[in-house]
């Protein structure tokens, strides 16, 4: 389903419910185009995400955590300027269209009250936020600003006038009285398809999903069509949220479930319905659009280094024939009398091989005794390969180790995890630094993700081989416990304990098992010791280490449980 006007009207009941009366406590701008207002109301704090992503712009409160980026941008400080502080004493949408509005009590500069107003309009590639002067409707400023040269039926720039969206000529269909125009399409339009067409073009603020179950609905036998028709959109003020799957095989969610389609999952709000829905989406897409310099390069070096160790192991097959051309120089040596100059060949008893017959090819050019030299220089240079190739296969098949590990990295990262990935190929010379200055700062690396077992003990995870090696060389205590995936690609983890429970321990360990490549997977194991038999070898890549003594345990990574040790991490702030 879409984020349409019948769903934006089911969100600002659950937002009015929630939020009313509230105080902005912070403002933070977490990716283009997304604002994050922290709201302090009835006892609790809410992340309020207003989204005017072009894909996924929504208006929603989310328990999923952010990372604040260490620049913000122009529109985040002027919200910060004009609302942090600020009561939220009005939340409406217009009529049912996908815009909502935010009424903020606030001081201006004088220490006057003044009211301003946030305006979220959910329209896809023109979604936008604009903060307005409520008395005036002068426009403080937009995370999208619109000059004339993209819109000349309305301006969004500091210092113009707000202008609503263009209005369409619907009914608004909370405010439905008169059927008869709805029993005439019903008549006229007997496939649900084309009936559904012609009341999106009939009714404000419908999408194709929710216009299809309207129809659909309309269609059943039983009541008539007024009654199914309230039925129907009464469900919006009592939702029940609801992530499905249609006969398609497609994942949609609604605020209530809709006839023909299988119930995934039900939730208690409609914000925290699309925390599930978004978050495996969105930050797949975000990574995809962010991380797609490092997966290139990732894919590319992968590449070149499995070609290379196709090549090493024929030369390593070729330099195993190095004792031929010995046996062969020391063959000419001891019939060199019998050996004339010019000859392209000669055939001579092997004394090697029960005196069996041997052909030896020779250089015309060189004199016998030149030959059997030629034969011992190649059996020297064959001999030095094998120690060289050995060296490269080695070397060749730890970066190939590498680079799956950043692969699985990237997969299972979270969009704000990347800067710390490109950082890392950057210092390790396999991405070029775009006007590098002579004195660079120091990148800083992100800090690791925190949860908390269900006993309150910390446990903390790295999400990239920066984060793995600070977390467990720089961040931990020698008696803390660490643990990783044996023997498969994963996070470092932490408990900050220096005795924790089995209990724990197991939780950690699911953790581990769900930050690796084995996310999907059952009965992953993962070891566990204490972080001062954890060693990091000289000169080894970032997030490798050695270890010795650990224990090993079981498990079977499960999101339900990530997410309630996420959870805990709020409780106990």
């Amino acid at each position: 389903m879409s984020f349409d006007g019948s769903f934006m009207h089911a969100m600002s009941n659950e937002l009015n419910n929630e939020l009313l009366n509230g105080r902005v406590t912070k403002i933070n701008e977490p990716y283009p185009n997304e604002i994050m207002m922290t709201i302090r109301a009835n006892g609790n704090n809410y992340q309020t995400l207003l989204s005017a992503n072009p894909l996924y712009a929504r208006i929603q409160t989310t328990k999923i955590p952010f990372t604040n980026p260490k620049e913000p941008s122009n529109f985040a400080m002027t919200l910060r300027k004009r609302l942090r502080g600020s009561f939220l004493n009005k939340i409406h949408q217009v009529d049912n269209d996908r815009v909502m509005h935010f009424h903020f009590n606030t001081r201006n500069e004088l220490g006057d009250i003044e009211e301003l107003v946030l305006v979220i309009e959910v329209m896809a590639r023109h979604s936008n936020i604009i903060l307005v002067e409520a008395k005036n409707r002068n426009i403080i400023d937009a995370v999208k600003r619109i000059g004339l040269e993209k819109n000349r039926y309305r301006t969004l720039l500091p210092g113009s006038k707000y202008i609503n969206p263009p209005k369409q000529n619907m009914i608004n269909p909370f405010d439905l009285n008169d059927f008869t125009t709805i029993n005439q399409l019903n008549h006229d339009f007997p496939n649900v398809s084309v009936f559904a067409t012609n009341l999106r073009q009939y009714l404000q603020g419908l999408g194709k999903d929710t216009s299809t179950a309207l129809a659909t609905a309309i269609h059943e036998p039983g009541s008539t069509i007024k009654s199914k028709y309230q039925n129907f959109f009464s469900n919006f003020n009592n939702p029940t949220p609801t992530i499905s799957i249609s006969e398609n095989g497609k994942l949609n969610f609604s605020a209530f479930p809709y006839l023909n389609q299988k119930i995934e999952k039900q939730f208690p709000t409609l914000s925290e319905m699309l925390d599930v829905y978004f978050q495996t989406k969105v930050n797949h897409e975000r990574v995809r659009e962010q991380g797609s310099q490092l997966i290139q390069i990732t894919q590319n070096e992968l590449k070149k280094n499995k070609r290379k160790i196709k090549r090493l192991e024929q030369s390593e097959k070729e330099s195993k024939l190095a004792d031929e051309y010995r046996i062969k120089g020391e063959i000419l040596m001891t019939y060199l009398k019998q050996v004339k100059s010019g000859e392209k060949l000669i055939v001579l008893p092997n004394f090697y091989d029960n005196n069996k017959k041997i052909k030896i090819n020779l250089k015309p050019s060189l004199s016998p005794s030149a030959n059997a030299q030629w034969y011992f220089k190649q059996y020297q240079k064959k001999k030095n390969a094998v120690k060289f190739i050995n060296q490269q296969l080695k070397k060749t098949k730890a970066e190939i180790d590498y680079f799956e590990n950043i692969k699985s990295q990237i997969e299972i990262a979270d969009p704000e995890n990347l800067a710390d990935i490109k950082i890392e190929l950057q210092n390790e010379g396999y991405l070029k630094i775009k006007n590098k200055v002579k004195k660079q700062r120091k990148a800083k690396v992100s800090k690791p993700e925190r949860f908390v077992s269900d006993n309150g003990t910390i446990i903390l995870v790295g999400k990239n081989n920066l984060q793995n090696d600070q977390l467990t060389h720089k961040i931990a205590d020698k008696r803390d416990t660490w643990l990783h995936t044996q023997k498969i690609h994963g996070s470092h983890v932490i408990i900050r304990s220096f005795n924790p429970s089995e209990e724990t321990i197991i939780q950690a360990a699911e953790l581990a098992a769900y930050y690796s490549k084995a996310r999907n997977s059952a009965n992953v194991p993962v070891d566990y010791d204490v972080v001062k038999r954890i060693k990091k070898p000289s000169g080894a890549k970032p997030g490798f280490v050695t270890y010795t003594g650990q224990k090993t345990v079981y498990v079977t990574p499960n999101k339900e449980k990530f997410k309630h040790l996420r959870e805990n991490v709020l409780k106990n702030n």
